[in-house]
């Protein structure tokens, strides 16, 4: 290789270029690993874990407990929530229902609690 070709190839920046092994498991125990860049937002494996698994993306709730458990957004990435190789995800169908807020305001007029 001449010297001029070795001047034109830049450096990598090993740190923008790390990838991250993440374990993402089902709650009926299944696993599937995953191997993304930390500079990749997470939508990317949210979405391949459902399409592969023919689930709705809407319908899942992602949770990475680290230091607590908290609902993962597409937008982060590895890098930002600290992930190391390993790290489990963990994919829960998310929980529907429940009344809004003026909704419950509306039911306990309606219903007289005190007379149960």
């Amino acid at each position: 290789m001449s010297n001029t070709q070795e001047d034109d190839k830049k450096p990598i920046d090993q740190e923008q270029e790390a990838h991250v092994i993440l374990k993402v498991k089902s709650q009926d125990g299944d696993e599937v690993l995953f191997k993304n860049k930390k500079s990749t937002p997470l939508r990317k494996l949210m979405y391949v874990y459902c399409d592969r698994r023919g689930l709705n993306l809407d319908a899942f709730a992602f949770i990475f407990d680290k230091y607590e458990f908290r609902r993962i957004r597409g937008t982060e990435t590895p890098d930002e929530l600290d992930m190391e190789d390993g790290d489990v995800i963990y994919a829960c169908h998310s929980q529907g229902g429940g009344l809004q807020a003026d909704q419950r305001q509306w039911s306990y007029m309606v219903f007289d609690h005190n007379r149960l």
